[in-house]
C-alpha cells in the first residue's frame, strides 16, 4: 500500500463494529445488497497516488472519460488524500453512503472485509472483471483474509527502495549505495552537516512508520504478531527493530529532529531539494519530478539489511506494498461498477497509469514489457525476491495506527532531547499491545 495515513487509533474498532452491526456498504442504497439502480452513473474515490490531488484529477480524468465513451457511464471522481482515506471508508461503511468504486491499500483488505462494507468478489464477480488468473499471485494474495472470498482486485504494486542523491554522495566521497545499516548510518554521518542531514524519514507519519518497523522487526527475526494472530509488539526483536529506526534522529543523528513531526511527502520534499542525501520511499520518481529533480539526479537502490553477522531475516527489505481496487457492497451499479474495474485492471489502462505514478502494474501481461526505468527494475526484484506480506490479520489496519502512533511518540522524545532506549520502546510498545487487545 502506499502512504497510509490516519490518526483513526480509538476510532477505527467502533467504526468496525457499527459497520458490522449494520451491513451497511456504498453507494446510496440502504438495503438489500447491491443494484443496477442506476447504471449510467458511477463514484469513484481514488486515492492520491501522484504529486498532488489536481495532479491526479489530471491523469484519471481522460481516463474516466474514455471509459464513459465506451461504456455510456459517467464517472464522478474524488480524489481523496491518505490522510482522510480509511476515516472517509469507516464512516462510509457505518452510514451506507459511499462510493461504488474506491481505492484502498492492500493490507486495508482484511480489516475492511471484516467491516462487510465491499462486495466479495466471487467467481462470476471476477470473471466480470477479467478473472484472477491475470494478476500476479503475490499481489492478489492480499485482497482479503485467507481462505476468504476476495474483496478486491490489485491496481497498483510497490515495494520500498533506497533512493540516494548522486551529486550529494559524489560531494561525500561516497562510492555507491549503502548496503547494509551500519553502512547506511556511516553515509549518513559523512552527509550530516551545514544544516542538511543523510536521511529524511517522516516520523510524524505513523502509518509510514509501521511499515518500517515490520520491515526491521523481519530483519531482527521477530514479528508482531504470533501464529494464531496474537499481538507480540513489545517482544526482544521489536523493541530492536523499532529503536534501530527511531534511532536515525535519536541516537545516530542522521535525520533532523524536525523530521520527527513530518508527513504528507515532506520527506520526499527535502530530498529533492537536497537537505537530506537518502530517503526511503515507495515509487518516488513521479514525486521527485514534481519537485524540481531530473532524471539521473538521483539512484535507486535496494533497501539495506542488516550485516551478515546480526542474523534476523536479513533478505526482507521491504512490505509487499500496492493499492487494491473494490467495489462497496450495496452499490447502486453493480454491473457498471465490475465493468469500470475491468477497464482500470486492463493492460493497456495499468501500462499507461503505472507508467505514471512510477509503480508496478501487478497485471501479469503487463509485466512483461521490459522495465521502464532503474527505478521499476529495482523494484520488481524487491517484490520478487525480497518482500514481505504485513500481517493478514483482520484488525491489520488497527496494529498499523497502534503501533505507529507510539514510534511518533518516541520520535517526539527524541526532538525533544529525550532518551529513547529499549526500556522506553518497549513500554510504548507494551501500551499499543493492551490498546490492541481491547
Amino acid at each position: 500500500m502506499r502512504r497510509f495515513r490516519t490518526a483513526a487509533a480509538a476510532a477505527l474498532t467502533t467504526a468496525l463494529t457499527v459497520a458490522l452491526a449494520t451491513g451497511c456498504g456504498g453507494g446510496t442504497t440502504t438495503g438489500g445488497g447491491a443494484s443496477n439502480s442506476k447504471p449510467k452513473e458511477l463514484t469513484y474515490w481514488a486515492s492520491n497516488q501522484g504529486s498532488s490531488l489536481e495532479h491526479d484529477k489530471k491523469v484519471l480524468g481522460p481516463e474516466l472519460e474514455k471509459f464513459e465513451k465506451r461504456t455510456g457511464i459517467k464517472v464522478k471522481l474524488e480524489v481523496i488524500p491518505w490522510s482522510n482515506l480509511l476515516d472517509r471508508i469507516l464512516a462510509a461503511a457505518s452510514s451506507g453512503e459511499g462510493p461504488d468504486v474506491l481505492n484502498i491499500g492492500n493490507t486495508w483488505s482484511s480489516s475492511l472485509q471484516k467491516s462487510g462494507a465491499l462486495l466479495p468478489l466471487d467467481d462470476e464477480a471476477l470473471a466480470k472483471t477479467g478473472g484472477k488468473k491475470r494478476f500476479s499471485p503475490s499481489a492478489f494474495a492480499a485482497t482479503g483474509q485467507r481462505g476468504e472470498t476476495p474483496v478486491a482486485v490489485p491496481l497498483y504494486s510497490l515495494t520500498y527502495a533506497l533512493y540516494y542523491h548522486k551529486k550529494r554522495f559524489e560531494q561525500a566521497g561516497i562510492d555507491g549505495p549503502p548496503k547494509t545499516w551500519k553502512e547506511l548510518v556511516a553515509a549518513g554521518k559523512k552527509l550530516t552537516g551545514d544544516g542538511r542531514y543523510g536521511l529524511a524519514v517522516e516520523g510524524g507519519d505513523p502509518v509510514e512508520n509501521s511499515h518500517h518497523a515490520f520491515v526491521f522487526a523481519k530483519q531482527h527475526g521477530s514479528d508482531f504478531f504470533d501464529a494464531k494472530g496474537n499481538p507480540t509488539f513489545d517482544s526482544p526483536g521489536n523493541v530492536k527493530a523499532v529503536k534501530q529506526y527511531v534511532d536515525f534522529v535519536a541516537g545516530d543523528r542522521i535525520a533532523a529532529k524536525g523530521n520527527a513531526e513530518y508527513a504528507a511527502r515532506q520527506s520526499v520534499r527535502d530530498f529533492a531539494k537536497g537537505k537530506a542525501g537518502m530517503l526511503l520511499w515507495q515509487a518516488a520518481r513521479s514525486q521527485l519530478l514534481a519537485n524540481g529533480m531530473k532524471d539521473g539526479e538521483w539512484g535507486v537502490a535496494p533497501v539495506p539489511v542488516r550485516s551478515a553477522s546480526d542474523g534476523g531475516q536479513r533478505a526482507v527489505n521491504s512490505m509487499v506494498a500496492g493499492i487494491n481496487l473494490a467495489v462497496f457492497k450495496d452499490t447502486d451499479n453493480r454491473d457498471g461498477a465490475l465493468e469500470f474495474v475491468k477497464f482500470m485492471t486492463s493492460t493497456a489502462e495499468q501500462k499507461k497509469l503505472n507508467d505514471t505514478y512510477g509503480s508496478i502494474s501487478p497485471v501479469l501481461r503487463a509485466q512483461q514489457a521490459p522495465p521502464r526505468d532503474e527505478d521499476e527494475k529495482v523494484m520488481r526484484a524487491v517484490l520478487a525476491d525480497s518482500s514481505a506480506p504485513l500481517p493478514q490479520v483482520p484488525d491489520e489496519s488497527k496494529f498499523e495506527t497502534l503501533v505507529g502512533t507510539a514510534m511518533k511518540e518516541l520520535f517526539a522524545d527524541a526532538a525533544a532531547g529525550r532518551s529513547v532506549t529499549e526500556e522506553s520502546v518497549r513500554q510504548r510498545l507494551g501500551e499499543a499491545q493492551q490498546k490492541m487487545r481491547k
